[in-house]
């Protein structure tokens, strides 16, 4: 007989999709919120933390990184992305502008997750949160900016593919 209890469920793993994928959301709500307030990130994480009833099934660092690394990082981010836009920044609905910041910080500092990945993940979030269309929008521009951030990667992609 074994004294291992097999009934109880497994703790979450916090690296696995779908702790990445709350962490995405929840730093897309930090710098939403971010955006519109003003607050510090130390501020922004602070409440987000202390609302957040799911955060043990989150990947807490990759949360921490995003939000940390988009808000602190904005202005060089926005050069990234900017000249690709067919608007200006200011005209951006605040979800695209956060999830472009997010999207853009995951092209330039998580380069051991695929393009393909943190672009299907922004337009997930966009799908989720934007507007009718801003996952298009989004999906383009994250297209192009993967271009010019990761061109290795993004040619050997499209050589792979025909």
């Amino acid at each position: 007989m074994s004294d291992i209890d097999d009934t109880r469920p497994a703790a979450p793993n916090p690296t696995s999709k779908m702790a990445r994928r709350r962490a995405r959301a929840l730093a897309l709500q930090g710098v939403y919120q971010w955006l519109l307030s003003g607050n510090t990130a130390a501020t922004v994480q602070r409440h987000l933390e202390a609302e957040n009833e799911h955060l043990d099934k989150t990947d807490r660092e990759l949360f921490v990184s995003l939000l940390r690394g988009a808000i602190d990082s904005a202005d060089e981010l926005r050069t990234c992305f900017e000249p690709l836009l067919s608007r200006p920044v200011v005209e951006l609905s605040p979800i695209e502008h956060a999830i472009l910041l997010l999207g853009t910080h995951e092209l330039r500092h998580n380069i051991e997750t695929p393009y393909r990945v943190v672009i299907n993940e922004a337009i997930e979030l966009a799908k989720g949160y934007g507007g009718t269309d801003g996952h298009k929008f989004v999906n383009g521009v994250l297209d192009k900016t993967a271009a010019r951030l990761r061109p290795e990667e993004v040619e050997a992609a499209r050589a792979n593919r025909g």
